[in-house]
This record gives structure tokens, sequence and C-alpha cells, in this order.
């Protein structure tokens, strides 16, 4: 078990420093400890450090978050993962045990962490830059609890592993989600409360955690504080909307850019398969499959997706390849290919009229993702990529979030709203994708907005899941969810697929997880 995994790392840790007097009086100078390390600032924050990393992010990020997020939501279609197309996931499905275990090694690291630094903290270490990074442990801890709250419903909180490693009872119950939520929700108010107004680029601040906070009181329809929560993200003027909104997932560039308030961090290193952004391989249209960067076609945007945009969108080919999107950097080779190399010569053209032996595109839905997509790797006119990899972050919080969110807010649950600031709000977003200003707008508006802007990051399942159950089961049941050749309806969308199953390998480990959820908060 994934928790067990982490409390038993904890407790190793416990008995090297508690076997006899002789450990603490000579701690080894060779080994982290308390007494030793954390006495600065930058060691301190290279600790941190690796909560925005991708390494414990990276079995959520690679593929369950595109099958939870997008193929759940109808964002997108695949062969790979057809149980979540047609929910037919069970507890034993990869992407659930996979998303479980990512979500909780982050929690695990959080928990020590903190507990590392308050230990610091009360032996006299420096306040200044020890609770700043306290902060940043309750920012991640709450929105990944957030993320948990979303994707299982009621689930275990973990905040002390080394408790219950000594206490040798491993057998954690789920709690209520409505108190994952408060959990999450008062781990985001110390991280506010803790958090520095401004830091270098990519680290969070006060504003990250009041962002994630409206995100969650949204989530629980507590308008008016997510109102006032956006509010102070709108007002701080720490924030805007870039103009290159394909720049923000394709271009390392524009990693950590003025719309981002949290990322995850990645970089390409000596090691092709390390912290590196994985999602590049599964999105790319085959047609730009090199030996740099592969392109599967794992996920593709479905048809019911396409058929969402406005005419005049810009964000379609900001996110979307489609016939007749080109790239004139984009010139990749093949060896003995004289077909393909020659329609290659003057850049890619998305061209579903060619046979996909010389360059041309049949993808079951006639297009391919640009959104994290960097391209057939730098030799051949894309960004940097390496064993696949690009150098791209993750971003899970922007600045468009934090107006749309400002805007639900304001017409809260009402049939429609014409309020000026909410639709300054609005119409900021649909300036940049070249639309025209709504003058007054409705939920689904908004739903639509959200839909189309945040396409294939991940979001778009839970926007439907929090409107309920008949909302979710007639939004799914009205979705093509098929191909070009043969189209797919679900009809028979039921309420217990409103959460993912817990993975079968924790429910063997844990059988108190197979109960019924009890309150955290007595």
């Amino acid at each position: 078990m994934t928790i067990k995994s982490i409390y038993g790392f904890v407790a190793a840790g416990l008995l090297l420093t508690a076997c006899g007097k002789e450990f603490i009086e000579r701690p080894s100078l060779s080994g982290t400890t308390t007494g030793n390390y954390y006495n600065s600032a930058e060691e301190v924050r290279a600790a941190t450090s690796t909560l925005y990393s991708g390494l414990p992010w990276r079995n959520y990020e690679s593929r369950a978050q595109d099958a939870i997020g997008d193929v759940m939501g109808g964002n997108m279609f695949t062969y790979t993962d057809v149980e979540y197309l047609n929910f037919t996931m069970s507890s034993a499905s990869e992407r659930i045990g996979a998303a479980w275990g990512a979500f909780y090694k982050i929690i695990g690291y959080a928990n020590v962490m903190i507990k590392t630094f308050e230990e610091k903290k009360a032996s006299g270490g420096g306040a200044s830059y020890l609770d700043p990074a306290i902060a940043e442990c309750h920012f991640i801890r709450g929105t990944v609890y957030f993320y948990i709250a979303r994707t299982w419903g009621a689930a275990p909180i973990i905040t002390d592993p080394g408790a219950t490693a000594l206490s040798g009872n491993f057998n954690i119950p789920r709690y209520l989600q409505s108190d994952v939520l408060r959990f999450a929700l008062e781990e985001l108010k110390l991280a506010e409360a803790g958090l520095p107004e401004s830091d270098v680029a990519g680290r969070l601040t006060k504003y990250s955690a009041k962002g994630m906070m409206a995100k969650v009181y949204l989530y629980q329809k507590d308008y008016t504080n997510a109102k006032a929560k956006a509010q102070e993200v709108i007002d701080s003027g720490k924030y805007r909307l870039v103009s290159d909104y394909n720049g923000m997932f394709t271009k390392t560039s524009m990693n950590n850019n003025e719309e981002t308030l949290f990322s995850i961090q990645h970089q390409l290193s000596g090691d092709p398969w390390g912290t590196g952004n994985i999602k590049n391989p599964d999105r790319g249209a085959g047609a730009l499959r090199t030996a740099e960067a592969d392109a599967w076609e794992m996920y593709i945007p479905s048809l019911d997706l396409l058929k969402e945009y406005e005419f005049g969108d810009l964000r379609r080919k900001w996110s979307v390849m489609e016939h007749g999107w080109t790239n004139t950097a984009w010139k990749p080779q093949r060896v003995n290919a004289p077909k393909y190399n020659a329609f290659m010569a003057n850049g890619f053209k998305y061209d579903t009229l060619q046979p996909v032996e010389d360059g041309g595109s049949l993808s079951p839905t006639r297009s391919n993702i640009t959104k994290y997509f960097a391209g057939p790797g730098k030799s051949f006119g894309g960004d940097a990529v390496l064993g696949q990899n690009s150098g791209n972050n993750v971003v899970l919080l922007r600045y468009a979030d934090i107006l749309l969110i400002y805007a639900e807010a304001t017409l809260a649950g009402g049939a429609s709203s014409s309020d000026a600031k909410a639709l300054q709000a609005l119409n900021l977003v649909r300036s940049r994708a070249g639309l025209a200003p709504r003058t007054s707008f409705t939920l689904d508006q908004i739903m639509h907005e959200r839909r189309v802007e945040f396409a294939f990051e991940g979001d778009y399942w839970y926007d439907i899941q929090r409107q309920g159950y008949a909302k979710a089961k007639a939004i799914i049941e009205k979705q093509n969810r098929g191909t070009v050749t043969a189209a797919n309806y679900l009809t028979n969308f039921s309420e217990d697929r409103m959460y993912l199953p817990i993975p079968a390998g924790e429910l063997v480990q844990d059988p108190e997880l197979a109960k019924d959820p009890v309150p955290y908060y007595k």
C-alpha cells in the first residue's frame, strides 16, 4: 500500500534516530538531520522544491490526468483508455492506481517536511525561512487533497505518518468528502497566512493560495467566498492573460509566465526520463514521429469538443491540429521516405488527404492536440526534447481560471447575470480568443467557456461533476464519444460513476477503505 510504504520509510528513520543515545549526541556527519541541515533558506527551499517537481507528480500528470480530466469529461478520444471513455473503469484500472499513488506520495513528502521543519523551528531554526517553507507544504497538501476529494469523494486523511507507523495500526478509514474538502481548505488558509506576497517565478505566493481557495469554494458552491478570493487575486495586479496562449504549453521560454499561479516544474536533464514533461509523445500527430520526439496519438480531441468551439475561436487552432493547420518550422525527416521528406520540406502541414506514409494525418477524429506537444524535436524546428520529454511545465492554476471563477461566483447559481465586473472578467478571456464580448451570461455559457479555455488541461470532468448527478448524466449522454466513422453515445451513465473506485490493491491491504466513510471532524 502506498500509504504504508510512506509509513515504513518514516518509521525506519525514527528507529535510526532512536536506537541509542549516541545517535543523538553524535549524528552522522554524512547524513541529513535536523541538527546538521536546514540551517539556511537555500537548504530549506531545495527541499520544498521537490514538491513542485515532476518526479512525485509523474504518475498523475502522465496519462491519469488525461484519462480522468479529459477522457471522462468527453474532451478526448482514446483507444488506450477506453474504460474511461465508456465509464467502465474498475478498482483495478491502471490510471486510478497511478493517480492515487502519486497523490499520497506527494502528501507523504509534505507531511514529513512539515514535521521536520516544525521540529527545526522548535530547536531554534530560523523562522524567517522555515515558516514560508511550512506554508508551501500546506499549499501542496491542501491542493492534493482537493484533487483527491474530487476524484474519489470520501478518502483517507493522513497528517502524521510517523505516529501512525509507531501505532502499528495501518487500517485507515475513508473520511466524508465534505471533511476532505474542509481539510483541504484549512490547509490552503495556512498557506495563505504563511506564504510571501511575492517570490521568484515558479514559487508559490499568497495569491497562489487565494486562487486555489477560490477554486475550492466554487466547488463547494460557496459563491461569496469564491468571489472574494478571486477578487483579491484580480486586485493584486500581479497576473495577466498572456497573448501567446499556445506558448504557455509548448515553449519552455514561457514557463512561469504572468498568467501562472501554480504549475508542476519540469526541466530537461542528463536523464532523458528524469523530471521532464512526458505528455509530449501521447499527443502529437503521428506524422511528426521522430527519434527525438515520438508521437503515439494516445489521446486526441473528441468530436464533441470540436463541435463546442464557436466560429472564430482562436483557441481551436491554439489547442488542436486539424486539416490545414501548419507549422513551417517543423521539418522532420525520415530515412528512406522520399515522399514524406518532400512533403515536410517546407514545414509541417496537417493534411487529412495525403496517405499516412507520405505525411498525412488520419487520426480517428481527424485531429490532434497541440497543448504540451513541443514539436518533433529541436533539430527539426520544435522546442527542446530529450527522450521524448519536454521541459514544459504543467499548469494547474492560471489567471484565466480566476477570471472565470469570479464571473461564475457572481452569477451565484442564478439564471443569468449582466454584472459589469463579472462581464469584464469573462470578456477578458473571450477577447484573447478573438470572440465578441457577451452582454450577459448564464451558467451553461460559463461552462462552455471553461471547457474550451481549459481543454486538455485535466479539469473538465470536475466541472461536469460539481454540477450534480442529474446535470452530469445529461451532459455525458449527449456527447458523441466516437470517431468520424462510428459515433458513440452513452445511455447508461449511473450515479456510482461520479467518483472513481478506490484502487484494488489498497482495498486488499486496508479493509477499512471498503466501509462507509466516517467523519474526520468530531
